[in-house]
């Protein structure tokens, strides 16, 4: 079975058949994920990538001198004099400085002519705190016992390598600076001693270290930099779906306004029309009547025959395109009362009885027993099942039948049903007849035409009472308009006051 939900006013019901205009949106995806994939250029971050590492070094101020305390804690029980202090504090004072130059960065705002002297200012920076650690590979300690002080040195110096690639990331260069000289001191000190496997393994791994750690440290820029381009183009993606969105709604809301603008014009010109067409209609009747006197030209009685057909079908064109623009326009208010859905389906059924024998269509109605009243406009209603009704015997072929149905819905609502069994709608046809002045092809050549308003106004009506349309067809098989009604509508009092009286009276 095809099935549409009708949530939608006719006017926003798109043709399906047709396909998306969606090539404008795939090369913004396309030319988004292009920049996306392209390598991140580290001069268009320069700023953020400063910024990031000041506030790196604010963050691991202390990480460092960690270090520091700790190796001279671990001297002084070992033996170290006076000396491992004096290196401990001039080299913590020396990562001070670095870290009050951060806060000052931080505190700062750097124009972009600026950022690549700031650069050349942490690099000095970084290879002052380098002397500090060549003051500690000088470091000697005759009296401790300690043979292997070197490669202790060597340790300390690679785990501050470490320390220095990880925070240092932002800036990739701090990590040869900083430690370029002390490594050369390390070699120095040992130049004597190279000939000892212990010792040259030192010296290997501490060019290893700075090879690997510069690496690791361009790894990590690499990573920083890359996040940082995903970052902007996030941004600069959000930017532009906000924009969409503004234009998107400010389209939406001048749609809305010539959509309401159209309606009224429309309510306005029906009202204008009928005027004129009352007494096109009254005289015509007359004519064809004969109430003046008889009309001895039978031509001219057939033209006035023809003048007073064609002026019924205008006005009741024009009574549904009324219909229709007040309910869009806002303008159709509803008299509510309690009302019994299965009265209202009586009523029609015994209506359009006539019409249907004309065809020889059987009309069957369906009714669940307990049936309460509902609140909504009775006149309204009564339309919405005339149209469905009339629609079902105009499409439903001699010796077919109608379904009339009234029941409960599972969530507490009440339904009402009508199906026919008419050639049905193929499936890429529903929007079509659902949309103001459609009509399907088999609908086209298998009954007399109409107006192509009864659908939607029906919709636009089950809407009003907070209801929903469906509409399930199939070809050969027929058709079923289904308008569902929320439980909120059911009258409960109201119905059990209403079949009180009707029980009283039938005693």
């Amino acid at each position: 079975m095809a099935l549409l939900d009708a949530s939608h006013a006719d006017k926003n019901i798109v043709d399906r058949r047709k396909q998306p205009r969606n090539r404008d949106m795939s090369v913004v995806v396309r030319s988004a994920r292009e920049r996306l994939m392209q390598r991140p250029k580290t001069e268009h971050f320069e700023r953020e990538l400063l910024f990031m590492h000041t506030r790196a070094l604010i963050i691991n101020a202390a990480t460092i001198p960690l270090l520091i305390a700790i190796v001279t804690v671990t001297s002084i029980f070992a033996g170290f004099g006076q000396q491992m202090i004096i290196w401990a504090c001039f080299s913590i004072c020396l990562y001070a400085l670095l870290g009050l130059l951060a806060r000052q960065i931080n505190r700062t705002s750097i124009s972009d002519g600026h950022i690549h002297q700031w650069h050349l200012v942490y690099l000095l920076g970084h290879f002052v705190t380098g002397i500090g650690w060549t003051y500690f590979i000088f470091l000697q300690c005759e009296v401790c016992g300690i043979s292997q002080f070197s490669i202790i040195k060597a340790v300390v110096l690679i785990l501050a390598m470490a320390i220095t690639a990880v925070f240092s990331s932002a800036l990739r260069l701090a990590v040869p600076i900083a430690f370029t000289l002390p490594i050369l001191a390390y070699i120095s000190a040992v130049s004597d001693s190279l000939g000892d496997p212990a010792q040259a393994t030192m010296v290997v791994m501490l060019l290893a270290g700075l090879t690997f750690f510069y690496l690791v440290a361009t790894r990590l820029n690499y990573s920083v930099v890359l996040t940082l381009a995903l970052q902007a183009e996030k941004d600069a993606l959000i930017a532009e779906l906000e924009t969409a969105n503004a234009m998107s709604d400010e389209g939406r809301r001048r749609a809305e306004e010539a959509n309401l603008a159209k309606s009224r014009f429309l309510a306005s010109m029906s009202h204008e029309l009928r005027t004129p067409l009352n007494a096109i209609l009254g005289f015509s009747e007359v004519m064809v009547r004969e109430v003046l006197g008889p009309i001895e030209n039978a031509t001219y009685r057939e033209y006035a025959s023809d003048i007073h057909a064609s002026g019924e079908h205008l006005l009741n064109l024009i009574n549904e395109i009324l219909d229709l623009s007040r309910v869009e326009a806002g303008r159709h208010t509803l008299s509510e009362d309690a009302v019994m859905l299965t009265e209202i389906a009586d009523e029609c059924i015994r209506m359009m009885s006539l019409k249907a024998r004309n065809k020889e269509i059987t009309l069957i109605a369906q009714f669940e027993s307990g049936m309460l009243p509902m609140m909504g406009d009775e006149r309204s209603l009564r339309q919405i099942l005339l149209n469905l009704m009339a629609n079902a015997v105009k499409f439903t072929p001699s010796k077919g039948k109608v379904y009339v149905k009234i029941g409960w819905t599972a969530g507490g609502g009440q339904y009402l049903s009508v199906r026919d069994t008419g050639p049905g709608i193929p499936a890429d046809e529903i929007p079509i007849v659902l949309s103001a002045f459609g009509q399907g092809s088999i609908a086209i050549k298998t009954a007399e035409q109409g107006t192509g308003l009864g659908l939607p106004i029906v919709q636009a009506l089950v809407h009003v009472h907070d209801g929903e349309f469906h509409l399930f067809s199939k070809l050969r098989e027929g058709t079923e308009a289904l308008a569902t009604f929320p439980r909120s509508r059911i009258a409960t009092s109201a119905g059990k006051n209403k079949t009180s009286s009707q029980s009283q009276k039938a005693a």
